[in-house]
């Protein structure tokens, strides 16, 4: 089962089971995934105006990954009004933000520990400043390219953030 046929089987459970907070976040998510897949379809047909429409919705469906990445998306956005909630004195909607976000979270792969991020990050600054035809620029431009080869290898598996502040820490 895809993780988007996970999620609608989610929702319909959620909403049988009256569980009103989890089907409005889930059905938030399926709304973005839905975002996500017109505009790829909306992208596929400006590159390539002949297809045909059902030629269309199959190449614009979008796959597990690409939805980890909408669900990503979608925690960091919590994250960011759990910040601004507790700095403007509202801890109950910070706490309610981070009731959808543990929802949001169990649509992830598993989360990768803080020692298991510092060995990726380890291995990706190794990688990258041992690379002859990469110049040791200045720490913005290691960061960029130390960050370009973790990406793969982290996405959804890791929170951005922590990931750039511990690399920042050891490019020191």
């Amino acid at each position: 089962m895809s993780l988007k046929q996970q999620i609608k089987s989610d929702v319909v459970v959620a909403m049988k089971a009256k569980d009103q907070l989890t089907s409005t976040v889930l059905r938030g998510v399926m709304a973005s995934v839905q975002a996500k897949q017109t505009e790829k379809r909306y992208k596929i047909s400006k590159d390539d105006p002949a297809k045909t429409e059902e030629a269309l919705l199959a190449e614009s469906e979008l796959g597990d990954d690409e939805i980890i990445s909408v669900l990503s998306s979608e925690i960091k956005k919590r994250r960011d009004a759990i910040a601004l909630y507790l700095q403007g004195g509202r801890p109950e909607l910070a706490e309610s933000e981070k009731n959808e976000i543990a929802i949001l979270q169990k649509y992830l792969p598993e989360q990768l520990s803080v020692e298991e991020i510092k060995v990726l990050v380890t291995e990706a600054i190794d990688k990258v400043m041992k690379d002859p035809t990469s110049p040791a620029g200045s720490a913005g431009q290691s960061m960029g390219k130390v960050m370009a080869e973790l990406n793969p290898k982290i996405k959804g598996k890791a929170d951005g953030k922590v990931v750039s502040e511990m690399v920042k820490e050891l490019l020191k």
